[in-house]
């Protein structure tokens, strides 16, 4: 530890692809480093087509360093190389801290650190891991479920501390033999809510739909995410085929890409409802709170998600969010702030944006709700609080 309580703090996540672990990773490094602290993050190349995030990294106070062969599928040799890099360069930053994000990165890094432990200093680096979504399933093969869950309970071993993004993911943690009860504390994945809080004029949401040729008197009901496996989006597209038969005004607006795209835009074409479902293609992180406030209604039908980000995004900008109810989607959506569906029931689906579609008064009601409900649950500093007090507990004994 540096004189004064300065920490010298290494995280590590996978790749810098837009998406809410990446996100809050980021915020986590920025307000570390103003506060003093000496912060490194390591990260992978931002290989997909899902946009990347080192744009934000730049001009900040941490350094960023990338380690070419971490990627995220699985790959014996190009796993063993990044093992290797990464402890080569923990073995030359020796931090205070190690905290690893995301799967492959956080099995990688916690052994690197782990092998490196009391290398300089005793008990040091502290290993903290923060869980934002967990990398077994229901929707993969039991062999593969096996394997993860046996990797995470050999990684969590060397783990000190873990931090989930949602209560719900220290429960499926803990249930399936991972860590203890007591190495967790949830601290919610942080937004930066100014950029959703400050008025959008009228002009300027009109511009956007006009944009995606969406008529100024349409029902938007806006999707956040990759188009990717288990996103949740042909469940959408299903229940749109229904609703946009009874609603005229309903348009559903997908953000995003993703390696299904061309099969969505297929599917949307071939079920005659391009008029009525828009995508635009992939959008800054500057530009979602212009694309949620120009819509209506927040519908997100993952089928996996620590805490989807885009539930209390929506909620600071005061619109309803309908949600598949797993994982962490309980913990912002209710009945106060929005609907949670069954997962994969498209019946239910299409019958609650039925409801908000025709209840102008309710969509009001629930989104105002939902703004007061998260504003201080998300912020930025109540995040970084909570994680930097678990570093304080870690590294309290280990003060040169």
């Amino acid at each position: 530890m540096y004189a004064g309580g300065i920490l010298k703090i290494v995280h590590i996540i996978t790749r810098l692809i837009l998406g809410g672990a990446q996100e809050n990773t980021l915020i986590t490094c920025k307000l570390l480093a103003q506060r003093g602290h000496d912060v490194t993050l390591i990260t992978g190349p931002a290989i997909g087509p899902e946009g990347e995030l080192f744009n934000q990294a730049k001009n900040e106070k941490y350094n960023v360093i990338v380690v070419p062969k971490l990627i995220r599928a699985i790959c014996p040799l190009y796993d063993t190389v990044s093992y290797f890099q990464i402890k080569r360069h923990l073995k030359r930053l020796k931090p205070d801290v190690v905290h690893t994000h995301s799967a492959k990165a956080g099995i990688l890094g916690r052994f690197a650190a782990y092998s490196l432990k009391g290398k300089w200093r005793e008990n040091s680096p502290a290993i903290v891991h923060t869980i934002h979504g967990l990398a077994f399933h229901p929707y993969q093969s039991k062999c593969l479920n096996k394997f993860y869950i046996a990797v995470e309970r050999s990684a969590a071993k060397r783990t000190d501390s873990f931090i989930s993004v949602a209560d719900a993911m220290t429960t499926q943690a803990t249930a399936a033999g991972i860590g203890q009860p007591e190495q967790f504390i949830t601290a919610y994945s942080a937004i930066e809510e100014d950029d959703f809080l400050e008025p959008i004029s009228q002009e300027r949401k009109e511009d956007f739909r006009s944009k995606y040729g969406i008529p100024k008197n349409a029902i938007v009901l806006v999707t956040i995410a990759r188009l990717f496996m288990l996103k949740g989006h042909k469940y959408i597209i299903e229940s749109a085929k229904t609703l946009s038969e009874k609603f005229p005004v309903a348009l559903w607006l997908f953000v995003g890409d993703g390696n299904l795209a061309v099969r969505f835009k297929k599917q949307v074409h071939q079920l005659g409802l391009a008029k009525k479902i828009k995508f635009t293609g992939l959008l800054p992180p500057s530009q979602i709170p212009l694309a949620i406030a120009s819509s209506d209604i927040l519908v997100h039908c993952s089928l996996r998600e620590g805490l989807a980000r885009t539930l209390p995004q929506a909620m600071l900008c005061a619109k309803p969010a309908v949600s598949f109810d797993i994982d962490g989607a309980r913990e912002v959506v209710n009945e106060n702030t929005g609907c949670l569906v069954e997962p994969e029931n498209i019946e239910q689906l299409t019958r609650t944006c039925a409801e908000l579609i025709q209840n102008e008064e309710l969509r009001d009601r629930l989104g105002k709700a939902g703004r007061k409900f998260v504003k201080q649950k998300f912020a930025p500093k109540t995040m970084v609080d909570t994680i930097e007090s678990v570093y304080r507990k870690l590294t309290t004994n280990n003060e040169l």
